[in-house]
């Protein structure tokens, strides 16, 4: 069996609710989604469509292709039946193996053992059939083995990605409470904004909207930014095909001549931060930085322009009583200065969301880490809401 050529079921996973925006990326993509869910996608394709997927998408976690899907009651059923697996086409003897795993069952404790009767399992088929063993251990470098079981239905996958890949590689520093690049490429894919526009990301601390912003609208893929994926320790593996799926992607970016996106922090650390990742990344020529109040941020006069913040929570009592004031002010000034534009507050505290005082045209759900978040969307009309629907009968 060659993984490289033989269709199978693919599971792309994400983080909670980036459904929606990983499955718009996988149809830009050409493929056809069988199924969506709300932490990933379902489609079918070989170990060659992995390369292009792992590559080109920003809302991903993991691309898993599907080796075997079985009834499974114990742990000597889950060793008896990926024993059957020609382990050997898969993986080099003399290569190296991590087993990760998500397990529901009455009869294992913690994923570690489960993962160990998957070990045993491959090493013992490789052993049998090559005399020989591959090395294995935790750190997700060379070739991955995944096993998805929950009550009596388990399968196991080739894991193509290996390391996450909701982490697009250019985060040199954190900064503070940084937000995930998957949820911020997600994020900005579900706002209206059509990455010609200006962008304006007040409050950016360590930069994350701002440079997937700048990525999105020149399209500077994820797989230009890394270059290890597990794929690449599967027998099989044709590094010309990678080679030629990541030439593409240097073919397809596009340049946006005029293109104004704008980061701005009250805190020089964090511009200098911003500074920093956005270098890693390749767009600091594509970004305007500014140290200063978000109230004192340039607002440039353009027609389909997208402000947004990514404000503090506020998870202690203090900090949220401060914070009070912060929304009232960010939404005086959505609403002073922003007229126009389309404006976004991406917020995991909904008390918090009322003191903006303006009524949200959208409310998009999203989950940070553990914490239910909204991207609430608010239309900053130039006029009166009334004056423009006027204005639009009157074009007419």
């Amino acid at each position: 069996m060659d993984v490289f050529t033989t269709p199978s079921r693919i599971i792309i996973t994400c983080h909670k609710w980036l459904s929606p925006a990983l499955q718009a990326e996988v149809k830009e993509l050409g493929f056809s989604v069988v199924r969506s869910f709300q932490t990933g996608v379902e489609l079918s394709g070989t170990v060659e469509d992995c390369i292009r997927l792992n590559l080109n998408l920003r809302c991903a976690s993991q691309v898993m292709y599907s080796l075997k899907a079985f009834t499974c009651n114990d742990p000597d059923e889950l060793y008896n039946n990926l024993l059957t697996l020609p382990w050997e086409n898969f993986i080099a003897a003399d290569g190296y193996f991590s087993v990760t795993s998500n397990v529901f069952h009455t009869t294992i404790q913690t994923n570690l053992f489960a993962n160990l009767r998957v070990k045993d399992a491959i090493v013992d088929r490789m052993r049998n059939k090559t005399g020989k063993r591959p090395s294995t251990g935790s750190t997700l470098s060379g070739a991955v083995v995944y096993l998805f079981w929950k009550h009596e239905e388990a399968e196991i996958f080739l894991d193509t990605s290996g390391e996450t890949l909701a982490k697009h590689g250019y985060r040199k520093l954190p900064g503070k409470a940084p937000m995930l690049e998957a949820l911020a490429a997600a994020t900005i894919l579900s706002t209206k904004w059509d990455h010609q526009s200006p962008f304006i990301n007040p409050m950016c601390g360590s930069g994350t909207l701002a440079i997937e912003a700048a990525l999105i609208a020149t399209n500077r893929r994820p797989g230009l930014l890394r270059s290890n994926y597990a794929f690449m320790h599967l027998i099989g593996y044709n590094e010309e095909v990678y080679l030629k799926e990541r030439a593409k992607l240097t073919e397809q970016i596009k340049e946006r001549e005029g293109l104004q996106i704008i980061a701005s922090d009250r805190s020089d650390l964090a511009i200098s931060t911003t500074k920093t990742n956005a270098a890693a990344a390749g767009v600091e020529n594509l970004i305007q930085f500014a140290t200063c109040d978000f109230e004192k941020t340039e607002v440039p006069e353009k027609a389909g322009a997208v402000i947004m913040f990514n404000p503090e929570y506020g998870e202690r009592l203090g900090d949220e009583i401060e914070l009070n004031a912060t929304y009232a002010r960010m939404g005086d000034f959505l609403k002073n200065q922003c007229k126009g534009y389309t404006g976004y507050v991406f917020t995991g505290n909904l008390d918090l969301a009322k003191k903006i005082r303006l009524k949200p045209s959208r409310r998009i759900e999203f989950f940070n880490a553990t914490i239910d978040c909204r991207l609430l969307e608010y239309e900053l009309y130039a006029g009166t809401k009334r004056e423009d629907k006027l204005s639009e009968k009157q074009d007419v």
